[in-house]
């Protein structure tokens, strides 16, 4: 979410029930968020609205490359894991628009990024509840009430400001997911218009313009900067492709993407990372990069078959890869060119690259809560690194005076430092909607399993529990002794 533009005189809104509290809002609407409405709309017994600021749904759509994969599958959309017989899976998605034939003769696992945006796009379309074009500009504590009060400001197709409103909730859930991250030494240059320094969140935007440029580099070892690297080479001629590949990594490495290796995005997993101290929580999730950040098996074949069918006819393509670089500043040269300062960690050398434009795959970092939830600060509870506390049910910790009350802030993706890297995968997205709306019903309309893998993850110490057996008792574990 971007910040609010300057209002043009807007009008004041107010609610249609300014007596009648919501059960829940939501702050954002992106895949995560509309997994929580989807399973929300048939609790007929809770009153929701979620609010974005954009004017639809978009799931990454500077990305959306043709051909281009889910790293998880389709069963990963936003209800299945949770209710497989939803209104709104994918399945049905599919059924809607007379096509459940043609995808069960294509038997494909993992669909394409666009299908799963177009099928995101119809949810959003037709769940109700959901209020595109509101950006949301604080939430408060209004302790006469008892209630959280939502302050928002309605756009008109312009994205101009155009009524001011406000509402009150038991209970909020933020799900502003994450921004574009671009490393300090080349935001100036991103800032800049006259060579193209671009993210690749806007890489189709800027296609064009980047393959008319005569050398390109390629900043980022992961998915999205090996998806970008392919494309650009495949439209560049043989001989002439004048492109580089830099990753600060030591490998242009794969996705460890083994089933047991997968087990780290279960639930099992979540409960056994949340319950670690704080310490070994922030070493173990950088550890855990290539569960997330590497690239996948195909397309990094895909790139190396581009490569090779290049050199069929002698010579090798004008193309250099390079892993363990790090880009220490930046600047241009004239105007029309960028010149890297690069560092080889291992080696201790130094170099300069000039380049006519670059493209920055260099991932997202989570949003900032604490401009939102600034009129919170009071009640919020912050580990060492200042950083709000979440607990097990994806509730920030908060000043028992609110959480007496009924009323809590849930949090979707916002939660890496806490509950490990499952965070922003989406195949957990359905069973942390449901086990926040569990939580918030008091209820179990969404039973879910006790257990999820086949791994133990860790003794049976800080709460957790050993795995059931086939006869349904729990197993037992021998303390191990030196």
């Amino acid at each position: 979410m971007t910040a609010a533009p300057t209002p043009h005189n807007p009008q004041p809104a107010q609610p249609s029930q300014p007596e009648a509290p919501r059960d829940l809002v939501g702050i954002g609407i992106g895949p995560f968020n509309l997994s929580l409405a989807a399973l929300a709309h048939p609790l007929t017994e809770l009153d929701t609205a979620f609010y974005e600021q954009r004017p639809a749904f978009h799931w990454h759509p500077g990305l959306l490359l043709d051909g281009a994969t889910l790293q998880v599958p389709f069963l990963a959309d936003l209800v299945t894991m949770a209710d497989p017989a939803s209104h709104w899976s994918f399945l049905n998605y599919l059924k809607t628009r007379d096509r459940l034939f043609p995808f069960y003769f294509a038997e494909r696992f993992h669909i394409q990024r666009a299908e799963y945006d177009a099928y995101c796009r119809w949810v959003s379309e037709n769940l109700p509840g959901l209020h595109f074009g509101h950006q949301v500009d604080a939430v408060r504590w209004n302790p006469e009430r008892r209630l959280f009060e939502v302050d928002f400001t309605q756009l008109d197709t312009e994205g101009e400001a155009e009524a001011l409103g406000r509402t009150y909730t038991k209970n909020v859930v933020l799900g502003v997911g994450t921004a574009p991250y671009i490393p300090e030494p080349l935001r100036p240059l991103a800032e800049a218009p006259t060579v193209p320094v671009i993210h690749s969140a806007d890489y189709l935007t800027h296609r064009d313009r980047l393959l008319a440029a005569d050398h390109i580099t390629v900043i980022g070892s992961g998915q999205s900067g090996a998806e970008i690297f392919l494309d650009l080479l495949k439209h560049r001629p043989h001989g002439r492709e004048k492109l580089h590949w830099l990753a600060r990594t030591d490998a242009f490495a794969p996705m460890e993407y083994s089933k047991l290796g997968l087990e780290h995005f279960t639930p099992d997993y979540t409960r056994y990372f949340h319950a670690l101290p704080e310490a070994v929580r922030d070493g173990l999730v950088p550890a855990q990069w290539q569960l997330h950040k590497g690239i996948d098996d195909a397309t990094i074949a895909a790139i190396h078959d581009e490569l090779y069918q290049r050199t069929l006819h002698g010579g090798w393509p004008d193309a250099t890869l390079t892993p363990g670089v790090a880009v220490r500043t930046a600047g241009r040269v004239a105007a029309t060119k960028v010149e890297l300062h690069l560092e080889h960690r291992l080696q201790n050398t130094r170099s300069r690259l000039t380049t006519d434009a670059v493209v920055l795959a260099t991932g997202y970092r989570e949003r900032p809560l604490d401009e939102m939830l600034a009129g919170l600060d009071p009640y919020l509870r912050r580990d060492s690194a200042e950083r709000p506390r979440i607990d097990e049910q994806f509730r920030l910790v908060l000043d028992p005076s609110l959480t007496t009350a009924g009323s809590n802030i849930y949090v979707q993706n916002a939660e890496r430092h806490t509950h490990g890297v499952g965070a922003p995968d989406l195949g957990l997205a359905a069973w942390r909607s449901a086990t926040i709306l569990n939580t918030l019903t008091g209820k179990d309309p969404y039973p879910l399993p006790e257990r999820t893998a086949f791994t133990t993850f860790g003794l049976t110490t800080n709460g957790n529990r050993a795995p059931r057996n086939q006869s349904g008792e729990r197993g037992n574990l021998i303390e191990l002794k030196n």
